[in-house]
């Protein structure tokens, strides 16, 4: 009779188990960081390609509308000979994020084109169709031009683009007469102010460009 053949002592498994903590800390950290990503995607990309279909669109209701004599929620069409032939962006009513999201926006506690005083508008460099993307190339000299249902009115700008810069807790450039030393002066020349928003995870101040109005024109009187 053969002898029983002897037991093999049991293998211990080689693989550890997986720690559940941290198992979940990874996965959270990878949800955050695609998270991340998604959301700075789509505030260089996706709000810039939303801001100008919404642009075309309000560039459409102000051809209507003006076509038929009416007030259009924007109060003009924005034209920077800097900025190409092709640049035109509607002028909404307001500084917040919505109304910055839909073109540039005009402070509404100042003067409307064309008037006697601040006619303040500002707008984006990054992000939301990105209006003033350009505008540290802006220089003294250059030729702005607004559009409003029953004028054209020109400004010559008086400074640089990347010559001011201000914090954002700074205010005289909304005054009637945007100059600092000139604070509670009533106006008495038509002037025009371009003010740029925060870049997005950059900077808390702002550029700002001064001009004068130098030209106006009536629709009604003016060659078609």
């Amino acid at each position: 009779m053969s002898a029983a053949a002897p037991s093999r002592p049991g293998r211990r498994s080689t693989r550890r188990r997986r720690n559940p903590v941290v198992t979940a800390l990874g996965l959270a950290l990878m949800l955050g960081g695609l998270g991340i990503l998604g959301w700075g995607a789509w505030q260089y990309w996706g709000t810039n390609v939303v801001a100008k279909a919404e642009h075309n669109e309000i560039r459409q209701v102000i051809a209507d509308d003006w076509g038929q004599g009416l007030d259009s929620d924007a109060i003009g069409l924005l034209r920077v000979e800097r900025f190409g032939d092709d640049y035109e962006v509607p002028i909404v009513k307001g500084f917040d994020d919505d109304d910055l999201a839909r073109g540039v926006g005009w402070y509404e506690e100042g003067v409307l084109p064309g008037e006697v005083g601040n006619f303040a508008i500002a707008g984006h460099r990054v992000t939301h169709g990105e209006p003033f993307r350009d505008f540290l190339e802006l220089r003294a000299g250059d030729v702005v031009e607004v559009e409003t249902r029953t004028h054209v009115y020109t400004y010559e700008l008086e400074n640089n683009g990347d010559e001011i810069t201000l914090d954002f807790t700074v205010g005289w450039p909304l005054q009637p007469v945007p100059d600092p030393d000139l604070r509670g002066e009533q106006p008495t020349e038509a002037r025009l102010t371009l003010l740029t928003c925060s870049e997005l995870f950059h900077t808390r101040n702002r550029n700002v460009v001064f001009g004068d109005l130098v030209e106006t024109v009536d629709k009604s009187e003016a060659p078609a």
